[in-house]
């Protein structure tokens, strides 16, 4: 018999049970993951994720596996990309996820779940 976990999304913060000995019994389970974020998941230091939030990945993911990186000099898309914020630009989530690793910078929409130790 699995003992439950109670464990903090990392990526939203909401709270979830975690079945680490009966994975068929946790929330999660009932997303179905596409190869491209099964693929992608496999590169990123997160541990449990809600379901809201796999969802949201899955779909990022996926978007992110029918486009390629931007080539050298292509522009990036504002928006979709990046946006700005003070007069400096602010990478996404779709874009971490689309440029396919992590830097460990600690950029703000970490799509790796990298945190820079402060």
């Amino acid at each position: 018999m699995s003992t439950p976990i109670v464990k903090i999304c990392p990526r939203c913060a909401s709270s979830l049970t975690c079945h680490r000995e009966a994975v068929a019994q946790c929330a999660c389970a009932t997303v179905i993951l596409a190869p491209a974020t099964r693929a992608y998941l496999a590169k990123t230091a997160y541990d449990c994720l809600c379901p809201g939030c796999l969802r949201e990945l899955n779909e990022l993911a996926q978007a992110a596996a029918r486009q390629s990186f931007p080539a050298p000099g292509e522009p990036l898309v504002e928006g979709l990309h990046y946006y700005r914020e003070g007069g400096k630009w602010v990478f996404t989530e779709y874009y971490h996820i689309l440029r396919g690793t992590c830097c460990r910078s600690g950029c703000r929409h970490c799509a790796y779940g990298y945190r820079a130790v402060e």
